[in-house]
């Protein structure tokens, strides 16, 4: 494998959101230790000094924000800092919602480029199209300047009830259009779907545990149990955690009353019990937990506590390991703190947090490498087992800790020993700009099709392969896709058929013989 396509990972797994976000706010009582209070002066005079003395002009902001950030990095991989762009954007993310016109979009070329207008959203009611290129919003130009994605949204977010003009360029017609859009809210859903599949199977995709989740969450389990479902299936793969609170709640709906969920301990010794309560709605069907080296945070608590319950089956690859509780905190200029304040156990009483040593956040959060290396991802005897941490489940079955929640079904990656970039680029952004580009140059051949008519076609047509052999090309990645050829034609259709159908037809095609689903339903 080439060095480029070695480090691919690397950068792909850096994507992907990880971390707990508890809600709330902590009130520090006023200190008079002055030794301390002598240490904070230093700080703040020695910035007075810069900003008064110093040869050139310096933004101390800056260096606020790297000094915040180095002391930050001596504590533990997952206290941080979010200075107060990333604070707003994750603010809504976690609150499931926002203000806005409904778009998907992406930054093609130099222009914003309209992927999918979001079904019944502000745009769609307003008659945007999927590519339709945005050239103004009100008075400001958004065509050829490379303007960073957050400045984006923040000309096409605004207040409730708000009206914004866009200049439109439509390809299709060759015609450019004045197009009021209402600004509403727009929700940001973390149940991907909810769906059957068979007769007697429901599935349930989560992507993080936001505010909303539970509510989502609960909505779908009703409907699949009016639907006649037995078994199970919760898909937690690719999911980096969120709220606490929002995966007890979940697992309450499976545990009977007074079962232990998870326990935290702070510094202190302090331990904090949360238990199930009485009435869950599906407390004797079968269940199963879909989980993999993505799955972190919450998404361990939920499956820690199914596991140790011994409520449901584990399938998958090893989790994740972040056993460590954040509180976040503000500050005045809305920037935030992610302070770690305790630590979270399974019900046997695993800590599953990985090791780490302080100051090394690369290579705590480079441990996906070792997992390649060992060969983990494709066996279960390559996983490392610390057998000094055995603990035991309600039935007496022995469990792990030291560093995520051990499947109790392995199943390995799809992808060949040595292709891991693979299947890191399938999961990635990747493959839905090029269908986007796929379809812009003659989005006309798809008109009118049905969605089986689609699937026929699909299953005809193995052109797309090679495009995107030479698209991946193009853009300096060198990669085979002799040996995966069915695994990239079947993320390149269900791409397909999200941005032309939506994301229900996404999901029957991505699920059909997918590994872990397959290995549950023999």
């Amino acid at each position: 494998m080439k060095s480029k396509e070695k480090y691919l990972p690397i950068l792909l797994f850096a994507c992907v959101a990880l971390g707990v976000i508890i809600g709330g706010m902590i009130n520090f009582p006023k200190r008079t230790l002055s030794k301390q209070n002598a240490r904070k002066v230093k700080i703040e005079k020695l910035i007075d000094f810069i900003n008064d003395e110093y040869v050139d002009n310096v933004n101390s902001d800056s260096i606020v924000d790297i000094t915040v950030n180095s002391i930050l990095a001596n504590l533990d991989p997952h206290s941080v800092y979010l200075p107060p762009s990333e604070q707003s954007s994750e603010a809504e993310i976690m609150k499931g919602d926002f203000v806005g016109i409904g778009v998907n979009f992406y930054m093609y070329k130099d222009t914003v480029t309209v992927v999918k207008p979001l079904s019944n959203g502000p745009a769609e009611k307003a008659g945007i199209l999927s590519g339709d290129r945005i050239l103004y919003a009100g008075k400001s130009k958004l065509f050829g300047r490379k303007l960073p994605t957050d400045s984006l949204f923040t000309k096409l977010k605004g207040e409730e009830g708000s009206k914004v003009n866009l200049v439109i360029y439509r390809k299709s017609s060759n015609k450019k259009l004045n197009i009021t859009v209402e600004r509403e809210v727009v929700p940001i859903k973390s149940v991907d779907t909810y769906l059957m599949l068979n007769t007697t199977t429901g599935y349930i995709k989560i992507n993080r545990f936001a505010e909303n989740t539970y509510d989502e969450f609960r909505l779908g389990l009703e409907q699949l149990k009016k639907r006649g479902m037995k078994t199970l299936l919760i898909d937690l793969r690719d999911n980096g955690g969120g709220y606490l609170e929002r995966a007890v709640s979940i697992a309450d709906e499976f545990l009977k009353d007074k079962e232990l969920v998870v326990f935290t301990k702070n510094r202190k010794g302090i331990v904090d019990k949360t238990y199930a309560t009485e009435g869950g709605i599906f407390e004797t069907g079968r269940l199963y937990i879909l989980i993999d080296e993505n799955s972190a945070s919450a998404s361990e608590i939920l499956a820690g506590a199914i596991q140790d319950n011994d409520r449901g089956t584990i399938v998958g690859r090893r989790s994740f390991g972040k056993g460590l509780v954040q509180r976040e905190m503000d500050f005045d200029d809305g920037s935030a703190v992610r302070l770690t304040i305790s630590r979270y156990y399974t019900p046997s009483g695993r800590s599953i947090q990985k090791p780490y040593t302080k100051g090394e956040g690369e290579i705590y959060s480079h441990d996906f490498e070792t997992r390649f290396e060992s060969g983990e991802l494709y066996k279960k005897d390559k996983i490392k087992i610390a057998d000094s941490l055995k603990f035991k489940t309600k039935k007496g079955r022995i469990v792990y800790g030291g560093g995520g929640i051990v499947p109790d079904i392995f199943v390995s990656l799809e992808v060949r020993k040595g292709e891991e970039s693979l299947a890191y680029i399938l999961n990635s952004g990747v493959v839905g700009h090029f269908v986007f580009e796929q379809l812009d140059k003659n989005r006309a051949t798809y008109k009118g099709l049905k969605f089986p008519e689609f699937l026929t076609k699909m299953q005809n047509d193995n052109s797309y392969i090679a495009k995107f052999d030479t698209y991946l090309q193009d853009a300096g990645v060198e990669m085979k896709l002799d040996n995966n050829k069915a695994l990239v034609k079947k993320y390149i259709t269900a791409e397909l058929a999200r941005q032309l159908f939506g994301e229900s037809q996404y999901f029957s095609v991505i699920l059909k013989d997918d590994a872990m689903i397959k290995a549950i339903l023999k």
